[in-house]
């Protein structure tokens, strides 16, 4: 008879009140994600999806390696404001995306988790700033990973295409891990464009010395930027070993630093 699964004690929602007791934790991972189309093929909550199951992984391989790791829920929601024109992206503006952090670093200084790392999914989550606004005020130490920007070396040797929005990373990853919510027609083909993107008319904005809040209907037309056409399930399990590996040792190392007066540095 098939055994119901067990409670991930690394996974905060799964976790109980006679577990956190016995076991403190060292390190809490709070994912961001949002909801907002993401091309025609893939779920409106597509970085929510990747932030909760990036976080799941890694936390459970930290865990394994003697972390003391917490992952909270993922915030479903983030800032949408270039993608006002299409229907149903679920706005949150930077000063309440920087609030709802605040009041749970808060929650966890008030609680003893003084190790915070953000793991970010949605590239409109500028949380940069919030870091810096923090810093001083609080005991509990903030650290910042916007995951997509740790695998620049996976395109060429995984990726045939670059991955702005929906292009062929991300949808690699939910084949992967939410195969069901990828659309697909009868031959097995990924309903989607090819994510092509406009260029501006101003040569400093496409060589990047100048950048804009970029108007995402104007940019694209259905939301994708990035060629989705080519990724594959095996892909998206292959980036995930990438930030298993990248992750959970980081994760463990953090668990086990003393908060000294020089921590981070040596």
């Amino acid at each position: 008879m098939e055994q119901p699964p067990k409670a991930r004690p690394w996974i905060l929602a799964e976790a109980n009140y006679a577990y956190t007791k016995e076991n403190p934790y060292e390190v809490a991972v709070l994912p961001l994600g949002a909801t907002e189309p993401h091309n025609l093929h893939l779920p409106y909550g597509t970085d929510m999806f990747e932030a909760t199951v990036i976080g799941e992984h890694i936390c459970e391989a930290a865990h394994h390696q003697g972390a003391k790791v917490a992952l909270l829920p993922t915030i479903p929601y983030g800032t949408e404001t270039n993608l006002r024109a299409f229907p149903l992206a679920m706005n949150l503006n930077p000063s309440t995306v920087f609030q709802v952090i605040k009041d749970l670093v808060a929650s966890l200084e008030q609680s003893g988790v003084h190790k915070l790392l953000l793991l970010n999914s949605h590239g409109g989550n500028d949380v940069k700033p919030m870091l810096r606004e923090l810093y001083g005020t609080t005991s509990v130490q903030i650290f910042l990973c916007n995951w997509y920007q740790i695998i620049g070396d996976l395109y060429g040797p995984l990726f045939e295409n670059r991955d702005d929005h929906a292009g062929e990373m991300e949808t690699s990853l939910i084949m992967a891990y939410y195969p069901h919510l990828v659309a697909m027609n009868a031959e097995g083909a990924i309903v989607a464009d090819r994510g092509s993107t406009a260029t501006s008319r101003f040569a400093a904005i496409n060589e990047g010395w100048v950048s804009i809040t970029r108007p995402w209907h104007l940019l694209t037309t259905n939301t994708g930027s990035g060629n989705p056409h080519a990724a594959t399930a095996e892909k998206g399990r292959q980036l995930m070993q990438v930030l298993v590996d990248r992750l959970a040792r980081f994760l463990a190392e953090l668990s086990n630093s003393e908060l000294d007066e020089r921590f981070p540095f040596r």
